[in-house]
């Protein structure tokens, strides 16, 4: 990716981090704001260290680092003229306005290319560059709610939750706008010209549903909350509470694991009873065995259950804590050359609330 020149033109969260990606791949990516306040994310979760220090916060340097900036009045024809000019020497450039915007500016894909036939423009908006929904306002929520994704992240009484893990703008924009990108470029490598990349946040969601779709093919219904398969029917793909009040993740979907499990806690007798020897997935018995399981896990702490299960080869995980995933061997390297081969299960700070 070096030498590959992207102009980003995005703000808040899906084409800031699609940029991101880009950069991380070695792009060099000019982020392009607005004058005066430039990307709201500049103030967006700010700290007050960092309103003090007169710096933008956390989350506008995570989601920019590595990028160049400068400043442009679109709504001028001096910006104009000039992102005309970038755009001419550009290979990508991503937006995020809403449809139609960038064409009323006289910047929109036609007009771009007609100077750069090999430029890939991405626009990222909710509800796609067309369609019924195209000019509709939304966030996250909304388009995780149109695409039924929210609707299979529910309690077991079926009350959805909030997750404040971005789903749609990251994988139904971010992620999908890198995809799309990275083949429009392979097809310019290849001697082709560039594409109008549409990428909206609702539609690639709602494609990644997979799992409730499936069921929808076979069954005429996705599963409800603590019925299916992935989603807490069974006692080998579920969540339990500890003793000290964490929880214990046991994916141990495949029959190998299921057993090892069930003998390290010396329960050989539930080992046939798994959905793959014929365990009725949210039945008697699954949910049964589920409550027994809890009982079990319930009698030790969560860093006891790891000292004994995180050596074994049976999918089960501690449920960490941000702060706790931040200083895990996984993402620190700093904690790995501690560790050595991996997380001191013994060590109660590494499981502290």
């Amino acid at each position: 990716m070096q030498g590959l020149r992207v102009l980003d033109l995005t703000r808040l969260l899906p084409g800031p981090v699609a940029a991101l990606r880009l950069a991380e791949l070695g792009a060099d990516v000019l982020k392009i704001e607005a004058p005066g306040a430039g990307d709201p994310t500049r103030t967006m979760l700010q700290s007050s260290a960092d309103r003090v220090a007169g710096r933008p916060g956390a989350f506008y340097r995570m989601v920019n680092r590595g990028k160049r900036e400068t400043r442009l009045d679109l709504k001028s024809e001096a910006g104009r003229h000039v992102l005309r000019a970038l755009a001419a020497d550009a290979d990508v450039l991503i937006e995020s306005f809403r449809p139609g915007v960038m064409e009323r500016l006289g910047l929109g894909y036609e007009t771009l290319r007609a100077a750069n036939p090999r430029l890939v423009y991405c626009a990222i908006s909710g509800y796609g560059a067309s369609g019924p929904f195209a000019q509709h306002a939304g966030h996250d929520l909304n388009y995780i709610s149109y695409a039924g994704v929210l609707d299979q992240l529910a309690a077991r009484d079926g009350t959805p939750i909030l997750p404040n893990f971005q789903i749609a703008d990251l994988l139904g924009g971010a992620l999908a706008a890198v995809t799309q990108i990275l083949a429009a470029l392979w097809q310019v490598a290849r001697g082709g010209e560039g594409r109008f990349v549409d990428v909206s946040m609702t539609h690639a969601s709602y494609a990644h549903n997979v799992i409730a779709q499936v069921s929808l093919a076979n069954e005429g219904a996705a599963p409800a909350a603590g019925a299916g398969l992935l989603n807490g029917g069974v006692p080998c793909y579920n969540l339990y509470r500890t003793r000290d009040g964490r929880w214990l993740a046991v994916g141990a979907l495949e029959l190998k694991f299921w057993e090892t499990l069930c003998m390290a806690l010396d329960r050989p007798e539930w080992a046939t009873r798994h959905w793959s020897l014929g365990q009725a997935i949210g039945g008697p018995d699954a949910l049964a065995l589920t409550e027994e399981l809890g009982a079990v896990i319930g009698t030790r702490t969560l860093a006891e259950w790891m000292q004994s299960l995180e050596a074994l080869d049976c999918c089960v995980s501690p449920v960490l804590t941000a702060a706790e995933a931040a200083r895990h061997p996984l993402f620190d390297p700093q904690a790995y050359a501690a560790a050595g081969d991996g997380l001191n299960g013994s060590d109660e700070e590494n499981f502290a609330g």
